[in-house]
């Protein structure tokens, strides 16, 4: 038995590829997908690669079929990828991971670089569930910058004015998609005013079903620390539950 023979295989059919951002492309295909959350990813395979990239949701459209990622261009895996042409076939695993466990609160959401894929698809569903919310997006240079944000940083810190904007907003739970040290500085705000606050983690994976142990973190469960794989068990989790190293 084979590691993806425990995962449904999707083809789909290429939509359109576009570059959105410097370095930064999104592309669009027709699957046969029933359902995708909010912070789930899938894992696209590239010929001549020996593993499959993991891609977090931009967009799921169940009317349409459609799904939606977006990355930036780093190596081999997303070469290919950014030369795939309509029509052609896309072979992937998905839905993979568990999201955002979504609730009725007034929300901010916060994305910085390409972890602003997941918030995009977030903030769709909580408008679509008329859930008030407030996205700030941050990105290094203006170049890099994706819209979709009430408001976007460039080259500072998007933690800058967060406490400002939680108070000022009512904010009563943050989702967030974004590096580890954005995170981790997010989740000690919050902790500090006492706000909920759910994280999709950002780390390399190989299988991304939780089989090779390979994105192993820290987290507390029940007064203990204990092991959790990002692609299985994440890869949203609470931020009071991570243990930062």
């Amino acid at each position: 038995m084979t590691l993806e023979s425990t995962k449904n295989i999707h083809k789909g059919i290429i939509k359109n590829v576009e570059k959105i951002a410097f370095n930064t492309y999104a592309i669009e295909f027709f699957s046969n997908l029933n359902r995708v959350f909010p912070g789930q990813f899938i894992s696209i395979y590239c010929p001549n690669t020996v593993l499959r990239r993991p891609f977090s949701v931009m967009d799921f459209d169940e009317n349409k079929n459609t799904l939606k990622i977006i990355f930036k261009l780093k190596g081999e895996g997303t070469d290919y990828l950014r030369n795939l042409k309509e029509g052609n076939n896309i072979d992937f695993l998905a839905p993979l991971g568990n999201g955002f466990n979504i609730k009725k609160q007034k929300a901010l959401l916060v994305g910085a670089g390409v972890g602003i894929a997941p918030i995009l698809f977030l903030r769709k569903v909580l408008n679509e569930r008329n859930i008030e919310n407030y996205f700030i997006s941050g990105f290094k240079t203006e170049q890099e910058v994706i819209k979709g944000a009430d408001k976007t940083f460039v080259g500072g810190s998007v933690l800058d004015e967060i406490e400002n904007i939680i108070k000022e907003n009512n904010i009563e739970i943050i989702y967030s998609c974004a590096p580890m040290i954005v995170l981790r500085k997010l989740s000690e705000i919050a902790n500090r005013l006492s706000i909920p606050v759910q994280i999709a983690l950002e780390k390399v994976m190989a299988c991304s079903i939780g089989v090779c142990r390979g994105c192993i973190i820290k987290i507390s469960k029940d007064n203990d620390i204990v092991n959790a794989s990002v692609c299985k068990d994440g890869p949203v989790f609470l931020g009071s539950e991570v243990v930062w190293d």
